[in-house]
């Protein structure tokens, strides 16, 4: 049903987070929307509602409340009493400030100290941002059945701690906020991939843009969630530019900087000065310098600021060595000295971890090709290919492989 597949990746977690919110239960908010997702196969055929997004509201909360009853402690999980006007579908359909606060609520308490560093991402990742098991395993480079364990644990500590389901107080943030802040990047990357925006989760990248102001706003004198706020701008800024005509992604350096956001772009800078007063380095701030470097790009007939673009990777990797950054170094590295250095800095990484990274393949593939190793350029594109990249980057692939077909 493309109604209810629309209706679930733009509205699902919301969903998700509004029903975990009103009954402080992370399985029951899981399980009575599945169930009511599953409701609505049933009946939308022949009885299509007004508005899907409340009426899968209101499902998943009428089975929620059936599963208190039916585990008898109603009592002490029920939610708050609704005010009577408007109603919670009314605001779920119609207030755009509950989304982002519901959402960054249940953040905080996913990111709780009560749960496992390693697991308060993974967790954000499934019950806000509406990501599979196996596409957050992808994302941490473990297997499906270890991220499945590791959210199941985290949902039984939370219950087990007793963790309230408030945004805390300030006082409580600065233990908390790291963890908010990687997941949302992995979310947003992750967002970010789908050049085209017609995924999954391409609401959820636009969406970030409220998410991220609200964070500014609660955080004004934390420099990396203003960076954070900054790259999201810069980064969306070149979404206009990402495909072209034909749906096929666009590399970064051939985008026309032309129809590029200008104004998105200008308040990606000025939240980045405001993050680099505050004289408090740190990652995100670098990040978002590569896109800001990228931003200053008036035309196609200027240069690709790619000795920036290095230097500021190498600064990176002084904060963290991660093989996600090395592998976009060495992107940069190519254009400067050359496709075998870049392809030496690729072949360096753990080939076995990132064996189910799609862009490990693909700029392998792009290196190799440009060496004019043609048979192994074929076989990394075939497995950039296996891996399902998002249309238009699978047109981009398929194009490429094409170009060095015998």
């Amino acid at each position: 049903m493309a109604r209810l597949d629309q209706t679930f990746r733009e509205t699902g977690s919301r969903i998700v987070a509004a029903l975990a919110a009103a009954f402080r239960d992370l399985d029951i908010a899981e399980d009575a929307f599945a169930d009511a997702c599953a409701k609505a196969a049933e009946v939308w055929p022949a009885a299509p509602p007004l508005d899907p997004a409340a009426w899968l509201y209101a499902a998943a909360r009428r089975r929620a409340l059936d599963m208190i009853r039916r585990r008898s402690i109603r009592r002490r999980l029920a939610p708050d009493a609704p005010e009577p006007e408007p109603s919670v579908e009314a605001h779920l359909a119609s207030d755009a400030r509950l989304i982002p606060d519901e959402r960054l609520r249940l953040i905080f308490i996913c990111c709780h100290p009560a749960v496992a560093p390693e697991a308060r991402a993974a967790l954000t990742l499934r019950l806000v941002c509406g990501l599979s098991v196996a596409e957050i395993a992808r994302a941490f480079l473990v297997s499906e059945p270890t991220m499945f364990q590791r959210l199941t644990r985290a949902k039984k500590k939370i219950a087990q701690a007793g963790v309230s389901f408030e945004v805390p107080g300030p006082e409580a943030w600065p233990e908390r906020i790291e963890a908010v802040l990687s997941t949302l990047e992995i979310a947003y990357a992750r967002a970010h991939e789908d050049a085209a925006g017609t995924g999954a989760h391409a609401g959820y990248a636009r969406e970030m843009l409220d998410l991220t102001a609200v964070l500014a706003d609660l955080l004004p004198d934390e420099p990396e969630a203003l960076a954070f706020a900054a790259l999201v701008r810069l980064a969306e800024a070149r979404r206009p530019a990402r495909v072209d005509a034909e749906g096929v992604m666009v590399p970064l350096d051939r985008q026309d900087p032309q129809l590029w956001d200008k104004a998105l772009i200008a308040d990606g800078d000025a939240l980045l000065r405001r993050a680099a007063r505050l004289n408090a380095p740190g990652p995100r701030q670098l990040r978002a310098a590569l896109h800001a470097a990228w931003g200053r790009r008036r035309s196609l007939a200027e240069p690709p600021p790619w000795s920036a673009i290095l230097a500021l990777y190498d600064m990176l990797l002084s904060w963290r060595e991660d093989p996600f950054v090395r592998l976009n170094r060495a992107v940069a590295l190519a254009e400067i000295a050359g496709p075998a250095a870049a392809l030496a800095e690729v072949e360096s990484l753990d080939a076995p971890r990132l064996a189910d990274f799609q862009p490990f393949h693909a700029v392998r593939a792009d290196l190799l090709a440009r060496l004019g190793r043609r048979e192994e350029a074929l076989a990394a594109y075939d497995r950039a290919l296996a891996l399902g990249p998002a249309d238009a980057e699978r047109r981009w692939l398929i194009r490429r492989r094409m170009d060095i077909q015998p």
